[in-house]
């Protein structure tokens, strides 16, 4: 998996690529956890990710949990299998997908 990172201000975009699985999850929890210091807007950007699985659902839970109180997270362009996963898992209605 690739992660591209653009900090604006307070304004964190994360654009990852391939897929988000337990080989890999570990590598966006670091990223977030050295990354959030300071970031009140986390934006994913799916627009090249592939899969995911329960572990990068863990990753996004734990972020989304992180960034309450601020002005949130959201997840961009989320292509047709992993929107299923979201649907299924329930995920879909706990985070914001545009």
């Amino acid at each position: 998996m690739t992660i591209t990172k653009q900090q604006n201000g307070t304004a964190l975009t994360l654009a990852l690529e391939g897929r988000l699985d337990t080989v890999t999850s570990p590598e966006l929890e670091a990223e977030l956890k050295n990354s959030l210091n300071g970031v009140d807007s986390l934006i994913l950007d799916f627009s090249k990710l592939d899969y995911i699985s329960s572990a990068g659902l863990r990753v996004l839970l734990s972020a989304h949990k992180q960034m309450r109180g601020k002005d949130g997270m959201k997840v961009i362009n989320v292509n047709e299998i992993v929107q299923e996963v979201f649907d299924v898992t329930g995920f879909a209605d706990i985070l914001t997908i545009e």
